[in-house]
């Protein structure tokens, strides 16, 4: 019979720096305008070894304003200009329309992680009125 292979368990390893978690609303949707409603942080980003990249985990609760026929959710690096590392493309039908609540979720993998923020976006299709973001969650995991 051979011996029992040798295994590393995590108790004693922190691994706390790799998990960073936002639920605070940043803002909501003003009209159409692409509008950044959560942002996370990894801390010590340049202390982390990096293998495969960062898991992004996204839900928002929202009621789309006046007139709005489709809501899009993004996942960017940095800011509402960065690169993005993935988008739900129109999310449409009798759910997202105009002062309807929805609850939709988007993930991505970013492999190139060479971002230390990384934010949620959300812009209404024809929107002429704020929409109102109730609740987010964003969870970066780097990997």
């Amino acid at each position: 019979m051979p011996p029992n292979p040798i295994t590393l368990g995590s108790y004693g390893i922190d691994l706390s720096q790799r998990f960073a978690v936002s639920v605070a609303v940043v803002a909501s949707p003003t009209a159409a305008a692409e509008t950044i409603i959560a942002q996370v942080t990894i801390p010590n980003f340049g202390g982390l070894a990096i293998n495969s990249g960062v898991l992004l985990y996204g839900w928002a609760a929202y009621t789309v304003g006046t007139n709005g026929t489709a809501v899009q959710l993004k996942l960017r690096q940095t800011n509402v200009s960065g690169s993005t590392v993935a988008a739900t493309g129109a999310l449409t039908g009798s759910q997202h329309g105009a002062a309807i609540l929805s609850a939709d979720d988007i993930n991505g993998f970013d492999s190139g992680a060479g971002v230390a923020t990384y934010v949620m976006t959300m812009q209404v299709t024809a929107g002429s009125a704020t929409s109102t973001v109730s609740a987010v969650f964003l969870q970066a995991t780097a990997v």
